[in-house]
């Protein structure tokens, strides 16, 4: 049995940084596991290209949830990266790292060494920002951070419009202020999608004690006296096992890390017992707490031919597109898909902003549908901070089979009052002046939708996942917690897990950041614990 000093599981984007800071130690041998394929597609590099990704099963898992009993009934699609990068590799690029009180919570819970100052290094770390390193950025990262390279006439409307109805101008929402309307940093540079793939597994898998398998399926972590000592995989129909001479990550998301560890016999015994799983560790909370962002799209038509449909729909301005694109890398397929954005206070009585809100200058019925062929435009608005929590569990012992997903969207009156209240807000950025002018007509949720109860039955219809799930291996200190403040798992020396699964409460705003920021903090303190 061949061994290592660490095995990671999963390269999105809190596996890349781990392994790439492990192997550059110089000091240990790591093996890096990834389920999906190399990062060779070539619409992973093309920013517009997340049309495409975000519904390929050969880079995407696909998940679904299982019916909302608070959505009709209705079953959630859930994008999920297959891929060297995971999900950064097909996500909107979207890079904000939310308040800084998120994190502060997190230490106020117990988890020592959590505090946005103690998280500030390791955003710093991984962040190359074009004005060089500051106070607040990092200046000689690993992962390129621009404000955007192509914006498109729709956003200075947008921005425009909220400047109207009050809101401040943002120049950098990964400052100090948080509410108000801003240009998004993304992570795009030199006109290519910037992922962990291409910042952190692709340096390290150049270095000798750097080993990286694709299309290898993890089907359990090994365990022996408490300890994890290895993992099982699967690769072109053949299982095989590996040894840990000190640690196995798990990186595998907030779906797939609950579920490697359920399936290996750690999380809720009853579960376990009920599917013939041998229970090596009774952790009811893996694979609970789950959260995620609701966003709620409202759209417009516009008489106004500047949209992304237009680019596309339009066939000399898709062919002239891909020429400018080709030639120069600029123009509409460097686009991310949301260019600017708002954080508002929804509600009267709130002490900070609790909704979000961002600008697509394209529109559609569905994602799997393509987009209209009028000139649209596209609001998408989420609670930053739902209370609503649902779980992940599996339903059989076989690794190939999908856990089932129950998010629990709009489960508490809170969350569906911030909601609705963000719905209206969208209306009303739409109705200044400013937008009014270019829109022929409101799509969604229509002018008939006119009191709180139409815009929650509009939430419920229409509302989708902003792809943001967090929670399920839950980082403290109580019975319910599945990981402590250094990551190891209760219970089981030599396993850890680093992804968006250990955090406590979800951040305010896109999550991938935060989930970079957690493979680098993990690196030192799995180097640290190693020395």
């Amino acid at each position: 049995m061949e061994e290592f000093d660490f095995v990671v599981v999963g390269a999105g984007s809190s596996g890349g940084p781990i392994v790439d800071r492990l192997t550059a130690a110089g000091r240990y041998r790591v093996l890096l596991l990834e389920a999906g394929p190399d990062d060779t597609n070539r619409w992973l590099s093309i920013p517009l290209g997340f049309a495409r990704t975000f519904l390929d099963p050969e880079v995407n898992w696909e998940f679904v949830t299982e019916p909302e009993a608070r959505l009709d009934g209705r079953r959630v699609y859930w994008p999920c990266g297959k891929v060297i990068g995971g999900t950064s590799a097909i996500n909107g690029m979207v890079y904000i790292r939310g308040l800084p009180s998120d994190y502060d919570a997190w230490r106020q819970m117990g988890n020592e060494g959590w505090s946005f100052d103690d998280c500030l290094p390791y955003f710093k770390r991984l962040e190359a920002y074009p004005g060089g390193e500051s106070d607040l950025h990092g200046g000689d990262g690993p992962v390129k951070i621009t404000q955007g390279e192509y914006h498109g006439e729709l956003s200075a409307s947008f921005l425009a419009a909220c400047a109207e109805v009050g809101l401040p101008p943002i120049a950098d929402f990964n400052s100090v202020a948080h509410e108000g309307a801003g240009l998004y940093h993304a992570t795009v540079s030199n006109g290519r999608r910037v992922s962990t793939g291409q910042a952190y597994v692709g340096p390290a898998r150049r270095r000798a004690n750097c080993r990286v398998e694709t299309g290898a399926l993890v089907e359990r972590i090994d365990l022996a006296d408490g300890r994890a000592t290895g993992v099982t995989y699967r690769k072109d129909g053949q299982s095989v096992s590996v040894r840990a001479r000190c640690d196995v990550v798990v990186c595998a998301g907030a779906v797939g890390s609950p579920q490697l560890l359920q399936l290996s016999g750690i999380g809720p015994a009853a579960l376990l017992g009920g599917l013939g799983i041998p229970v090596a560790r009774d952790l009811p909370g893996v694979g609970e707490n789950l959260q995620d962002h609701w966003g709620v799209r409202s759209t417009y038509k516009t008489w106004w031919r500047v949209t992304v449909n237009d680019d596309i729909n339009l066939l000399h301005r898709r062919l002239s597109a891909i020429v400018e694109y080709a030639l120069l890398r600029t123009g509409p397929l460097t686009a991310n898909p949301a260019f600017v954005g708002a954080f508002v206070r929804a509600l009267p009585q709130s002490n900070s902003p609790e909704a979000q809100f961002q600008f697509f200058p394209w529109s559609t019925d569905r994602n799997d549908r393509g987009l209209h062929l009028v000139s649209g435009f596209t609001i998408l608005a989420n609670q930053s901070r739902p209370e609503s929590r649902g779980h992940i569990r599996i339903t059989s012992a076989d690794p190939a089979a999908r856990p089932a997903i129950v998010a629990n969207y709009l489960s508490t009156d809170h969350d569906r009052a911030v909601t609705v209240a963000a719905i209206k807000f969208a209306r009303l950025l739409a109705r200044t002046t400013t937008l009014s002018r270019i829109v022929t007509e409101e799509l969604l949720p229509g002018v008939e939708a006119g009191n709180d109860r139409d815009f929650l039955a509009h939430a419920r219809k229409e509302g989708q996942s902003a792809c943001h799930p967090v929670g399920t291996c839950r980082m403290g200190s109580d019975p319910a917690a599945v990981v402590d403040a250094r990551l190891r798992v209760h219970g089981i020396a030599g396993l850890r897990v680093a992804d968006a699964s250990i955090m406590p409460t979800l951040v305010s705003g896109n999550t991938n950041a935060a989930c970079m920021m957690i493979g680098e903090k993990a690196a030192d303190l799995i180097l640290a614990d190693a020395r």
